[in-house]
C-alpha cells in the first residue's frame, strides 16, 4: 500500500510539473509575441516594399526619403513615419472623379468630358518633401491646364477633333509652365507625364434631343425642298411641250398667206385637252378647257373641191378618141 501511494504521488507530481512548464512556455511565447508585435505596430522595424518608399520624420525635424528595398530599423520615440509614397504608376482622374464633368466650350454650349492622367514620381525630394500634400496640389494645376485647352475649343472641334486636341493637352501637361516664367507639372512635383487620355467628350441629353430635332426639320425642309423643285421642273417641261405642241399646230393649220385658221385650230386644241383629260383621268383632279370667246367648232370645215379629172383621153397627137 505505501508503495502505490508513493507512485501516485510521483505521478501527480510529474502531471503538475508538466503542467506548470508548459504554461511557463505559453506566458513566455505570449511576452516574446506580444513585445514583437509591439515593436511592428510601432513600426520600430519596418520594410520597404519594391516600387515604394518611406519619408522618416526625425526629431529635430528633418525629413529622409527612403528608397532601398529591404527591412530597416528606427528609433522609436525620436523618428516617425510620415508617408508611404508608391512609386509605379499612378492616375489621376479630371476633377478627381471618374464619372464625366460639365466644361462650357467657346460658344458657351455645356458639355460632358472625362479624362484620365498617368504619371511617375521621379524625384522624391521635390515630391514629397518639398510639396505638402502633393497629390491635392497636383490635381488642382493638371485640372486647371485641361480645362484652359478644352474650354477654348469650338464645339465641333470637341466631338470630332478629339485626337488632336488630346495630343496637344499632352504637350501641355508635359512642357507648358503653369504660369508665365514658371515651372512645368514635372519640374515642380519631380514627376514624368506618362500619358493622357481624354475618355469621354459628349453633348447633355437635352441638347442632343434638340440636336435631333434639328437634323429631323432639316430633313423635312430638304425633302419639301427636293419635292417642289422637282414639281417646278416638271411644270417647266410640261409648259415647254405645250407651247411646242401650240407650235406646232399652229404651222400646221396655217394657210398659204400666212394667217391661222382659228375655227381649226380652237377645235384641235379643244380636242387635244380632252384627249390629255382621258389619259390622265385617274390622276388627275382638275380638267382645264380651253377658254376662247367663241364657241370652237365641232366640225371640220368644208374642203375645197377637187379639180374634176377630164373624162376624155388624149392620142399622141392631142386629138380624142
Amino acid at each position: 500500500m505505501p508503495e502505490e501511494s508513493s507512485k501516485k504521488f510521483v505521478r501527480r507530481a510529474f502531471v503538475k510539473a508538466a503542467i506548470r512548464r508548459v504554461f511557463l512556455l505559453m506566458a513566455v511565447a505570449g511576452v516574446v509575441y506580444g513585445m514583437v508585435a509591439m515593436v511592428y505596430a510601432t513600426k520600430t522595424i519596418f520594410k520597404v516594399k519594391k516600387n515604394y518608399a518611406v519619408v522618416l520624420e526625425k526629431l529635430g525635424g528633418q525629413r529622409q526619403a527612403v528608397t532601398q528595398v529591404g527591412w530597416h530599423l528606427r528609433l522609436p520615440f525620436f523618428t516617425r513615419i510620415e508617408q508611404e509614397v508608391p512609386l509605379m504608376n499612378q492616375t489621376l482622374f479630371l476633377s478627381g472623379q471618374m464619372e464625366p464633368m460639365r466644361i462650357i466650350s467657346k460658344e458657351s454650349v455645356a458639355l460632358w468630358t472625362s479624362a484620365v492622367l498617368t504619371y511617375r514620381i521621379r524625384d522624391l525630394n521635390r515630391w514629397a518633401i518639398e510639396n505638402l500634400h502633393p497629390q491635392q496640389l497636383l490635381q488642382g494645376d493638371y485640372d486647371g491646364i485641361v480645362k484652359d485647352i478644352l474650354q477654348a475649343q469650338e464645339v465641333n472641334e470637341l466631338v470630332s477633333n478629339r485626337e488632336s486636341i488630346k495630343e496637344d493637352i499632352f504637350l501641355a501637361l508635359k512642357s507648358r509652365p503653369i504660369n508665365e516664367g514658371g515651372p512645368t507639372l514635372e519640374e515642380k512635383y519631380g514627376i514624368d507625364i506618362v500619358s493622357f487620355v481624354l475618355k469621354e467628350t459628349r453633348f447633355g441629353d437635352k441638347l442632343i434631343e434638340a440636336s435631333e430635332e434639328k437634323k429631323r426639320r432639316q430633313l423635312i425642309a430638304e425633302a419639301e425642298n427636293y419635292a417642289a423643285d422637282q414639281e417646278a421642273s416638271r411644270i417647266r417641261k410640261l409648259y415647254a411641250a405645250y407651247l411646242d405642241g401650240i407650235e406646232s399646230l399652229q404651222k400646221t393649220v396655217g394657210r398659204k398667206d400666212g394667217s391661222t385658221d382659228r375655227a381649226l385650230l380652237e377645235f384641235l386644241t379643244q380636242q387635244k385637252w380632252a384627249t390629255a383629260y382621258e389619259n390622265n383621268a385617274e390622276g388627275q383632279r382638275t380638267v382645264v378647257i380651253q377658254n376662247t370667246q367663241t364657241s370652237p367648232g365641232l366640225t371640220l370645215p368644208a374642203a375645197e373641191p377637187a379639180a374634176a379629172p377630164s373624162s376624155g383621153k388624149k392620142t399622141d397627137n392631142g386629138g380624142e378618141r
